[in-house]
């Protein structure tokens, strides 16, 4: 089982890597695609947001690389400097993208609702899982005693929490892309070639996702034999 689990998840983090590589070079390519119209990401996500009737949220730059990101806590468009500023495809695409979650939010898209009331649990979960599984684990084997084996539930519990958190990041993620590139496309914001550039970020960017969901759904089925086979 151990020996299986490990050509899992290696075949899942070289893909991973592999993804995230693609992503990159997608993103420098698309980078270079100059927009016809010369606007920006900031200008490209403040139109999209005021066209779907949108003025109670704030489009701001953030630091870093790929960063960019929709908070609905304080309704801010965070977009790295780089889609900020920049006048292209690939900014074009993750501009409108996260502005995608902004419209989700106004119109209380089911799954954003239910991914946004799991995130404070997500956030305990992800940090103690791996502590209570490894804890019971050792307990159980120190001890002998069936106290470790339900603190490792516990923490097993809580990972399948992080685990479903995923699988719901994916719907809000791919319906985002999706109501990015229709708003595009029907303001006829970009060129086809421009478009084009546009839809393929967003595909490979989604695919990051999906991957993560693969690796959270590979750890916790593996944690599951280890921790539920030792009661045999």
């Amino acid at each position: 089982m151990d020996f299986t689990y490990l050509i899992l998840i290696g075949g899942i983090a070289l893909f991973s890597w592999l993804v995230s590589a693609r992503l990159k070079s997608k993103f420098a390519h698309y980078s270079k695609i100059h927009l016809r119209n010369g606007m920006s990401g900031a200008e490209i996500a403040e139109k999209m947001l005021s066209d779907n009737g949108i003025y109670d949220v704030k489009v701001i730059s953030t630091p870093g690389q790929l960063t960019d990101h929709y908070n609905p806590v304080n309704k801010t468009v965070n977009l790295s400097e780089a889609v900020y500023n920049q006048r292209n495809a690939a900014s074009a695409a993750v501009a409108a993208h996260e502005c995608g979650h902004a419209v989700q939010h106004a119109q209380a898209y089911s799954w954003l609702t239910m991914r946004s009331k799991m995130v404070p649990m997500v956030n305990v979960s992800s940090s103690m899982s791996q502590w209570l599984i490894m804890g019971g684990l050792i307990l159980g084997y120190a001890a002998k005693t069936s106290i470790g084996f339900y603190v490792a539930v516990a923490g097993l519990i809580l990972m399948a929490v992080a685990t479903t958190f995923s699988f719901i990041t994916l719907p809000v993620e791919y319906d985002a892309s999706n109501r990015a590139l229709a708003w595009l496309k029907s303001k006829n914001m970009l060129s086809q070639q421009e478009y084009a550039g546009a839809e393929d970020s967003l595909k490979w960017a989604a695919r990051t996702y999906v991957v993560a969901a693969l690796g959270a759904l590979a750890s916790l089925l593996y944690w599951a034999f280890r921790i539920l086979g030792s009661r045999d």
